[in-house]
C-alpha cells in the first residue's frame, strides 16, 4: 500500500456498497490514507447495499457511519429509486433513466460528508463519479463536481476538496483498477431492485454485466436468469 505524504491523511469516502464506490474505497486505502466511510439511507429501495457497505468495513476495520436522511423524502419525490414507481429496465439512456434521479442527491449527501469531513479534521470526500453517468445524472458530471469542490474549498474555515478518481473513466476502467487490486465484487450490490438477487435487467446490472463481460470476467453476484 502506497504511504501518501501528505500532512493530513485523513478522508471521507462516500461508500453506497455498490461497485465503484467499493473501488473508490480502496482506491483511498490504495492511495495510502486513513479512511472513513460514510453510507446514506436515503429510502432507497436498493438499501440491501448499505449492509453489504457495512460488512466490507467491519472486515477491514475501517470507522463507517450508517446516515439515517430518509426523513428528506418528504421533500422529494418522483423517483423509482425512492417511490412506488416502477424501475426502468434496459440499457442507460435519458429516455428510460430519468425516472432514477434523486432530485439534489448527490449535492446533499456530499454537503453532508463534507461537513463529516470538516468535524473529523480530513482533507477530502472521495466520491465515486464517473463517465458513464455524465449523460444521465447531472450531478455525476464534470461541471458540478469541479464546481462542489470550489464551494468546498471556501465554505469552511478548513478547505475540504472534493475527489472523484475515476471521473474520466468509465464502469469498465473501473472495474479494471479493482480487478488489479484484487477485489472481490461479491461484497458489493448494484441492482435498482432490492430482492434477493440482482434482477440483471435493470440498467446498473445491465452496465454491471457489461464491465465484467468487457474483462471476460463471470460477475460473482447471483442473478435471477442465467447471464
Amino acid at each position: 500500500m502506497a504511504q501518501n505524504s501528505t500532512e493530513n491523511n485523513k478522508v471521507v469516502v462516500i461508500y453506497s456498497g455498490g461497485m465503484d464506490s467499493f473501488t473508490v474505497l480502496h482506491r483511498a486505502l490504495e492511495d495510502g490514507y486513513d479512511v472513513h466511510a460514510v453510507s446514506f439511507h436515503y429510502g432507497q429501495r436498493h438499501h440491501r447495499e448499505l449492509e453489504s457497505a457495512r460488512q466490507v468495513c467491519e472486515q477491514l476495520g475501517i470507522a463507517h457511519k450508517i446516515v439515517d436522511i430518509r426523513a428528506i423524502n418528504t421533500l422529494l419525490a418522483g423517483s423509482s429509486l425512492t417511490d412506488d414507481i416502477e424501475v426502468p429496465e434496459g440499457d442507460y439512456a435519458n429516455t428510460n433513466m430519468t425516472s432514477t434521479v434523486v432530485p439534489n442527491r448527490n449535492m446533499i449527501l456530499l454537503s453532508l460528508a463534507i461537513g463529516y469531513a470538516v468535524s473529523i479534521k480530513a482533507s477530502k470526500v472521495y466520491y465515486g463519479a464517473h463517465s458513464g453517468d455524465h449523460d444521465i445524472y447531472p450531478d455525476c458530471r464534470p461541471e458540478f463536481v469541479d464546481a462542489m469542490n470550489a464551494v468546498s474549498q471556501i465554505a469552511n474555515y478548513e478547505p475540504i476538496e472534493v475527489h472523484s478518481p475515476y471521473l474520466q473513466q468509465s464502469k469498465a476502467d473501473i472495474l479494471g483498477d479493482g480487478l488489479r487490486m484484487g477485489l472481490d465484487y461479491s461484497q458489493t450490490w448494484t441492482c435498482y431492485n432490492g430482492r434477493d438477487k440482482a434482477c440483471g435487467r435493470c440498467s446498473a446490472c445491465r452496465e454491471r454485466l457489461a464491465a465484467f463481460a468487457s474483462h471476460a470476467v463471470s460477475d460473482p453476484l447471483a442473478y435471477e436468469s442465467a447471464q
